[in-house]
C-alpha cells in the first residue's frame, strides 16, 4: 500500500510522494515540471492549452507516479507513517489539479470574452472612422464591421459582446444613414440602399425594427433628390431617382408626389417659352418630354398622367421653336434661326405662325449674306407699287430671296444659252449682263419703296457662291435685277 500511496501523492504534480520519502531532488524535478507547465499556460489564452502540452505533462505525472511506486516499495514514508492515511491524503490532494483546471477554464473563458470585446471594439472603430468619409470610401469598412457583428452573434451568441450587438447595430444604422438626417438627400441614397441589404447578412429577427428602418428614409431621399434634379440641378439624375422610387416604393406617399412635381416643372417650362430665353425653354421641354417618357409609374398608377405630361412638353417644345427662332433672329443667330423656322414650318404647316415663320427663314438666309438685312423682323406683308424684274443670265437654277419692307423668294430656271462670265470682263466699263436680247428666265414682282436686300442663291450642290444686291427703291422707276455667274480670280457668281 505504501507504493500506491507514493504514486497517488505524486499525481498531484507536487512530488509529495518523493517529499515524504525525503527524495528532495526528485521532488524538485516534479516542481520544475509543474512550474514549466504554469509558465506555458498562464496567463490563460482564449485558445487554451495545446493537446501536446497536456499529453506531455500527463505522461510526466504517470512516470512520476510509477517511479514513486517503485521507490516506495523499498523506502518507508517519513510522514504519514500509515499507508492508508497517505493514500487518503493523496486522493484529497488530487483535487488541486482538478481545481486548477476549473480555475484555468474560467480564466480562459474570460480571455475569450475579452478577445470578443476587443473584436467588437475594432468593429466599432471601423464604423467611427468611416463616419467622416464618403460612402464610396467608407463602404468596405462598413461591410467589414457588419461581418464582425454578424460573426460575434452567430459564433458566440451567449457572449457579453453578442449582448451589445443590438445597440451597436442601431449605432451602425444611424451612422451609415447620417446624410439623410443632415438632409443631404442625394448623398443619402446610396448608403440607405446599402442598409436595405443588411438583412441578407444579419437576420431580420436580430435586426428587429432596423430591418425596415431605411425604407421610408430612402423613399424620401429618392423623391427629394429627384426633385432637386428636376428643378434644374445637373448633379442629380432626377429620372433615375424617380424611376428607382416608382419601382421600389410604388405605393408610397413619396411616389404619389412624382407626377405633380413633373407636371409643375412642365407648366413652368411651357410658360418660359414666352420668356427671355425661349430656346432654353424649348430645349428643356424636349429633354423633359424624353425623360418623362422613360418613367414607369404603372404600378404606382400614374403612368397615364405622366404620358400626358410628356405629350404636353413635346407639343409645347414643337410650337415653341417659333419663339426660339424669333429670338435667334433678333440675336443675330441667323443660321440657327433658319433651321428653327424651317423645322417649325415642317411640323406645323397649318399653324397661324407658319406664314411668318417662312418669311423669317427667308430673311435670315438673306441676313447671313447681308447682315444689315436682319435688323428688323420681317412681317407677312406682300406687294407694293414698284415693279422689279429679276432675270437669270446664268446656266444654273437659282433661288432669289429678298427682304426689306416685304419678304419673299422664288426660283428661276437656268438660262440654257447663257455662259459664265470671266471675272476680268466684269471690270470693263461696258460690262452689261442680261443685255443680249435673249429670252432670260425672269420674274417680275411688286415691292414697296425703301431698301430691299437681294440674294441670288445657286441650286444645292453648286460650287458657286451666292450673289447679293442692295436696292433702294423709289416711286416712278422700274427696276431690273440680273443674276449671272463669273469665274476666275474673285467671286464666281
Amino acid at each position: 500500500m505504501r507504493a500506491a500511496a507514493v504514486a497517488v501523492l505524486n499525481l498531484s504534480g507536487l512530488g509529495l510522494g518523493y517529499a515524504f520519502m525525503r527524495r528532495w531532488l526528485l521532488m524538485l524535478v516534479c516542481w520544475a515540471a509543474t512550474a514549466v507547465l504554469l509558465f506555458v499556460v498562464l496567463p490563460a489564452d482564449p485558445d487554451g492549452v495545446s493537446g501536446g502540452t497536456l499529453a506531455l505533462y500527463g505522461l510526466f505525472l504517470l512516470l512520476a507516479a510509477a517511479h514513486g511506486a517503485y521507490v516506495g516499495l523499498r523506502t518507508r514514508l517519513v510522514w504519514p507513517t500509515s499507508s492508508p492515511l497517505a493514500i487518503l491524503l493523496g486522493v484529497v490532494l488530487l483535487a488541486l489539479p482538478a481545481a486548477s483546471g476549473v480555475l484555468y477554464e474560467s480564466a480562459r473563458q474570460e480571455a475569450i470574452e475579452k478577445m470578443l470585446l476587443d473584436r467588437l471594439d475594432d468593429a466599432d472603430g471601423l464604423v467611427e472612422k468611416a463616419s467622416g468619409q464618403s460612402f464610396g470610401t467608407a463602404e468596405p469598412k462598413y461591410r467589414k464591421a457588419l461581418n464582425a457583428y454578424q460573426g460575434l452573434t452567430a459564433d458566440h451568441p451567449d457572449s457579453r459582446a453578442a449582448e451589445k450587438i443590438p445597440a451597436r447595430l442601431k449605432t451602425f444604422y444611424t451612422t451609415v444613414g447620417a446624410p439623410y438626417e443632415e438632409k443631404n438627400y442625394c448623398e443619402a441614397v446610396e448608403p440607405l440602399e446599402f442598409l436595405r441589404t443588411v438583412p441578407r447578412t444579419v437576420s431580420k429577427k436580430e435586426l428587429g425594427s432596423l430591418a425596415t428602418w431605411p425604407d421610408d428614409r430612402l423613399a424620401t431621399s429618392l423623391y427629394e433628390c429627384g426633385s432637386y434634379g428636376l428643378n434644374g440641378n445637373d448633379d442629380a439624375n432626377w429620372s433615375t431617382m424617380f424611376n428607382n422610387l416608382l419601382d421600389t416604393f410604388p405605393k408610397s406617399d413619396q411616389a404619389a408626389k412624382v407626377e405633380p412635381a413633373v407636371k409643375a416643372v412642365v407648366d413652368d417650362a411651357v410658360k418660359d417659352v414666352g420668356g427671355d430665353d425661349p430656346c432654353a425653354a424649348v430645349d428643356s421641354l424636349k429633354s423633359l418630354s424624353t425623360q418623362v417618357q422613360g418613367l414607369g409609374g404603372a404600378e404606382a398608377g400614374i403612368d397615364k398622367a405622366l404620358d400626358d405630361d410628356a405629350s404636353r412638353a413635346d407639343s409645347a417644345a414643337s410650337t415653341g421653336v417659333y419663339a426660339c427662332g424669333v429670338d435667334q433672329y433678333k440675336d443675330g443667330d441667323f443660321e440657327e434661326a433658319v433651321t428653327s423656322m424651317n423645322d417649325f414650318v415642317a411640323a406645323h404647316k397649318s399653324h397661324k405662325n407658319a406664314p411668318r415663320a417662312k418669311k423669317i427663314a427667308i430673311a435670315a438666309e438673306v441676313a447671313q449674306e447681308i447682315p444689315a438685312a436682319g435688323k428688323r423682323l420681317p412681317t407677312t406683308r406682300s406687294g407694293g407699287s414698284i415693279s422689279v424684274t429679276v432675270k437669270n443670265d446664268s446656266p444654273e437654277d437659282i433661288t432669289v430671296m429678298y427682304t426689306g419692307p416685304v419678304t419673299g423668294s422664288f426660283k428661276l430656271k437656268g438660262c440654257g444659252s447663257c455662259t459664265t462670265y470671266s471675272w476680268s470682263s466684269t471690270l470693263l466699263t461696258n460690262f452689261k449682263p442680261c443685255n443680249d436680247n435673249k429670252k432670260y428666265p425672269q420674274k417680275t414682282i411688286s415691292l414697296p419703296t425703301g431698301t430691299t436686300y437681294f440674294v441670288h442663291k445657286p441650286k444645292s450642290g453648286s460650287t458657286s457662291t451666292p450673289a447679293t444686291d442692295t436696292a433702294k427703291l423709289s416711286s416712278g422707276y422700274i427696276y431690273t435685277e440680273c443674276a449671272y455667274m463669273t469665274s476666275g480670280y474673285g467671286a464666281n457668281s
